[in-house]
C-alpha cells in the first residue's frame, strides 16, 4: 500500500478542513510549496492536492499553485476539486499532472465521466467519491465539497463504472475526515470485497502509523493522509514501508 500525502487548498493556503465543513478550517502553511518539498524529502513519490476553493465553487481557485507545484517536479500529483467537465481534465493533464479526481462530475454526470476513462485513459482519472452513513450503514455520496448530501449509494455508482474499466476510487468517509478517529476499516473492506478488480484508496481518519499497517493488510492501494503528517503524527521511520512508488 502507498501513502499519498495530501495538501488542502484555499486561497492559495495549505489547510485542513474538519468533516468538510469550511467553517471548520486549520492553517497550516502559507505556501504549499514548502509543504510538498517535505513531503518530497520523506519519500513520497506521489501528492494528493484538493483545490477546496474548487470543489466548492466549481471554480479551478488555486490553479497557479497547482501548476508551479506540478512544474516543480517534486512528486507527481494526482489533483482534484471543482473537476466538472473535459477541458478540465485535458487542462490539468497538459499541466503535468498524473492524475486527475473528479468527484462531484461523477455522481452528476456518470455518461460524460465514464468517456474520459475511455478517452484519457482509466489509469490517468481517479474517481472520488465522498459518504456519509446512513442509518441503516449504506453509503451514501455527497457531492460540491461535501455540502450536498444524495440519496444515491456508493455501491450503485461504482458498479455503473465497473464495464467502462475503472481502475482507481477514492473513497472519504466525511465523519473520519481531519478528525483523527481511525479510518473506517468496515467501509474498506466491503469496498474490496465487492470489487475486488477496484485499486482502492482510502481517506479520512489516518492517525499513525497502526491505522496505515491496517490499511495495508486490508488490501488498500493506496490511504490519503493529511493531518496526522501535517502534526508530525507520522514519523518518518515508520512511513517508509509506505512511500513506495506502485
Amino acid at each position: 500500500m502507498q501513502l499519498i500525502p495530501a495538501i488542502d487548498l484555499r486561497g492559495g493556503r495549505v489547510v485542513r478542513l474538519l468533516q468538510g465543513r469550511f467553517d471548520a478550517e486549520t492553517v497550516y502553511a502559507d505556501d504549499p510549496m514548502s509543504v510538498l518539498e517535505a513531503y518530497a524529502g520523506l519519500g513520497a513519490r506521489l501528492v494528493h492536492v484538493v483545490d477546496l476553493d474548487g470543489a466548492r465553487a466549481g471554480s479551478q481557485g488555486n490553479a497557479a499553485a497547482i501548476t508551479a507545484l506540478a512544474a516543480s517536479g517534486r512528486a507527481a500529483l494526482q489533483v482534484g476539486g471543482g473537476v466538472r467537465d473535459r477541458a478540465a481534465v485535458a487542462r490539468l493533464l497538459d499541466a503535468g499532472i498524473a492524475r486527475v479526481v473528479v468527484g462531484s462530475a461523477a455522481v452528476s454526470a456518470p455518461q460524460e465521466v465514464a468517456s474520459w476513462l475511455h478517452d484519457f485513459g482509466a489509469d490517468r482519472i481517479v474517481l472520488a467519491f465522498d459518504v456519509r452513513l446512513d442509518d441503516t450503514g449504506t453509503p451514501r455520496l455527497a457531492t460540491h465539497g461535501w455540502e450536498r448530501q444524495t440519496t444515491l449509494g456508493l455501491w450503485d455508482v461504482v458498479a455503473g463504472y465497473v464495464p467502462d474499466g475503472l481502475r482507481h476510487v477514492l473513497c472519504t468517509d466525511v465523519a473520519r475526515d481531519g478528525a483523527l478517529s481511525g479510518p473506517n476499516l468496515a467501509l474498506y473492506a466491503d469496498a474490496l470485497d465487492r470489487f475486488p478488480g477496484v485499486r482502492w484508496q482510502a481517506s479520512g481518519g489516518v492517525r499513525d502509523a497502526g491505522d496505515l499497517r491496517a490499511l495495508a493488510s486490508a488490501g488498500l492501494a493506496g490511504a490519503v493522509s493529511g493531518r496526522a503528517l501535517l502534526e508530525g503524527r507520522l514519523q518518518p521511520a515508520e512511513l517508509v514501508p509506505f512511500l513506495r512508488s506502485e
